[in-house]
Formats: C-alpha cells, structure tokens, sequence
C-alpha cells in the first residue's frame, strides 16, 4: 500500500488570521486528511458533521465548536444533511495572555482537542460575530488583520463566559462507529510494535477487509496508511525532542528498517529526518 500520499500536509505557516463560513450539501467528504501548523477553530451554526480526529470520532451538532491544535490529524464527513460550519484559522501568536487565561485549564486549553457547546440564547450573537469577521477578512485593507484579531479575543471570551466545555465527553458527542475508534485507538497505543492487518481488524472486532473499507469511508485513509502516519509523527516529535539517532527513532517507532522510514519521511515532511531536525 502507499505511505502517506492521502494524507495532506499544508506545510506553510499562515500569517495572518482566516475566517469563513460555508455550506455542506449532505454526502460532501473530504477530498483527503489534511494537518497543518496552525489552528483551527471549527463551529457548526446549523446541521450536524462527522469528524475523524486524534484517534476518535466525534459528531457534532448545532452551537458545537472544535478547537483543532497544530499538527492533529482530521478529516470530516456530511453524512446527516446540509451543514453550515465556519472555520477560523490562527496562530497561537494571535491570542492575547488576558483572553488565555480567562479560558478553561488557560494555556493548557490550547493544548488538546476541545469540544465546547454554545447555548441556544448565544448562537445568534456568535453568528453575528463570525460574520463580522468574514466580512472583515474580505475588506483586507491594512486595519483588517488587527480588527480580525480583536474579534478572536472577543470570540473566546464569549466562549469562556457561556459555553459548556467537554472536559469528559458525553456518549452524545461519540460518534456510533465504535468498531472505527478501537482500531485507531489501537493504532495510537500500538503503532511501535510490530502490529498487522489482522491485528487491528481483531481489536475492532471486524474482519479486515470490512475494517479496511469501513475505515476508509470514516478517516479519508486506509488503515495502513494510518499506522504509517501514526508512527511519522511520533517519530518527528522525537527528532525534535531527542538526540538519537535516526535509525533507533525509526525502530522504535515502529519501523522495521531505516531506509523505508527516510522515504516516507521525506514524501510526508519535504525533508529528510536529518534535515527536518536543524
């Protein structure tokens, strides 16, 4: 099977604040899994979304926010009907310390995966919010990126004051393909050892050619190509955290030789895990 082509990395660092609403006709996916350097925050004003993200699977309703952090793995499915999501892409340099701290767990907040719910009486003021900053993205003179950063802080503020944060998430939130968590669950907490096909078809608890097709249609990949992210990713934290050696990181993450580990490296991030380490 092939590594990692389906899986989309935008590499370059964004510099300047993004925000735009759009409609999902139901049936729309992904054209692939992407990650990108920067986050993202993903709000659904009307209708409902499958997300596949950090080894779960979450739908989400109306007044539902994501908070998508730096380098995490997503891809989304309109499977219920038409959906109306905005997105809002920043970096953390664009959120002010005040606006951090007043924000659940402050800076470790940022950190993970969050999904927070906006209550009834507050979504129409947010929708007014976010359309201030569309509109604002569109004047684009030299006051927009300073007014576009504004209407963030104020953004999270409302957030941190009226939403309802999801420290442990409900059985609501989860999404019903339970058999398509075990096995990226599985592949998170097993991507170093020598695992198989089999394997995670077991841990599922489907046979594997119905895993491999199932889980195609859930996370934009197949299960290999999964693995083989997984362990690239960990095998880049480590780069950047360790000073071992290339082919130990390799092995230890999973791979069986440093050769194959370097290629797919290099069609992953650009650059050779020696280069991506200066």
């Amino acid at each position: 099977m092939a590594g990692t082509g389906a899986v989309k990395l935008y590499k370059e660092m964004i510099n300047k604040i993004y925000a735009w609403r759009e409609v999902r006709e139901k049936g729309f996916v992904m054209k692939e899994p992407h990650f990108h350097p920067y986050f993202e925050l993903f709000y659904v004003e009307s209708g409902a979304c499958s997300f596949f993200i950090g080894n779960n699977m979450y739908d989400l309703h109306e007044g539902d926010f994501l908070l998508i952090p730096p380098d995490v793995f997503h891809y989304t499915r309109y499977p219920y009907g038409d959906c109306r999501r905005c997105n809002i892409f920043f970096r953390e340099s664009n959120l002010k310390e005040g606006v951090v701290q007043a924000m659940p767990w402050q800076a470790e907040f940022f950190k993970e995966i969050r999904i927070f719910q906006l209550p009834e009486a507050y979504r129409e003021k947010m929708s007014g919010l976010i359309t201030d900053m569309v509109k604002e993205q569109k004047i684009d003179d030299r006051r927009s990126q300073p007014m576009l950063e504004a209407l963030l802080q104020l953004l999270f503020l409302l957030c941190s004051r009226e939403c309802t944060f999801l420290e442990d998430l409900p059985q609501k939130i989860h999404t019903t393909d339970r058999e398509i968590v075990r096995a990226a669950q599985f592949i998170g907490s097993r991507y170093m050892d020598d695992i198989t096909a089999e394997d995670i078809a077991a841990a599922a608890g489907y046979s594997p050619n119905y895993l491999c097709r199932k889980f195609r249609e859930a996370a934009g990949v197949s299960v290999h190509e999964y693995l083989v992210f997984i362990r690239l990713q960990r095998a880049a934290l480590e780069l950047m955290t360790t000073d071992d050696s290339v082919t130990d990181i390799a092995l230890r993450c999973g791979f069986s030789g440093g050769n194959y580990f370097k290629d797919a490296f290099k069609k992953k991030y650009g650059v050779t895990p020696s280069e991506y380490r200066k």
